[in-house]
Parts: C-alpha cells; structure tokens; sequence
C-alpha cells in the first residue's frame, strides 16, 4: 500500500529557510517529533498546524496535502 504524504511541513520550512530544530523550538516540542512530523510518520493536531502556520507565516491550508 502506498503511503501519502498528509502534510507539507517540510517544503514550508525549506522555503522559508527554517529548520526542523528552529522549530522544535518555537512549538517546546522534541525534535524527534517534529521529524515525525516533517517526514509524515506522524501528524500534528490542529492547534500544532495552526501554531506552524503563524509561526511560518503562512495560510494553514499551504501545510495540508490535498491532492488526491
């Protein structure tokens, strides 16, 4: 079965030059989540998608993947 990426964190934060460690550290989370999250292992709630996107000053629907 072939997995599909829920989230776009991880091009967000490539183009506006951020790192998984800066934001581990703007959210107080582990970066070991953050990679989980940045690689589609696992999903943040909706209130962590919505603190990245102000963080990153972006529209919360640029972080979600709905292609199908």
């Amino acid at each position: 079965m072939e997995t599909k990426d829920l989230n776009r964190i991880k091009v967000m934060l490539a183009e506006k030059k951020r790192t998984n460690k800066w934001l581990a550290e703007q959210l107080g989370k582990d970066p070991a989540t953050i990679s989980k999250w940045v690689t589609n292992v696992s999903q943040p709630s909706l209130e962590n998608l919505i603190e990245i996107s102000r963080l990153l000053e972006v529209d919360i629907k640029e972080l979600i993947r709905v292609d199908s």
